[in-house]
């Protein structure tokens, strides 16, 4: 957690609320079908859901965010255009949310998803 002293008092921000706001932002990109696990040997990948937890990572220290990202984009699309996305749009709403600086969006791509129309 990371708590920020202001004149009136403490304002302590959890790392499950930098995680919903990740989420919301993950959702929003082009190409990304499903989370994953951090480790698929320990789990099958999962998609989207509600449990903003899965396939997020936040790390804060020295009032800076890391965000790891854990996805499963959609076959045939630019993984490198998807992953540039994602960090830029969670980046933006993170930042723009807390007011705090965000130093690094991790992207892992953790498989693929073939469409109906294409298996």
């Amino acid at each position: 957690m990371s708590e920020l002293e202001g004149t009136l008092g403490v304002i302590d921000i959890s790392t499950t609320a930098v995680t919903t706001i990740a989420n919301q932002a993950v959702n929003q990109c082009y190409g990304v079908v499903g989370m994953a696990n951090k480790n698929l040997a320990n789990g099958i990948a999962n998609l989207l859901s509600r449990d903003s937890k899965k396939g997020i990572d936040v790390r804060i220290e020295k009032d800076e965010i890391s965000v790891d990202v854990y996805v499963i984009v959609e076959y045939g699309v630019r993984i490198r255009a998807v992953a540039e996305s994602i960090q830029h749009t969670v980046k933006f709403h993170v930042e723009k949310a807390l007011g705090m600086t965000v130093s690094e969006v991790n992207v892992f791509v953790q498989g693929l998803r073939m469409g109906k129309d294409q298996g």
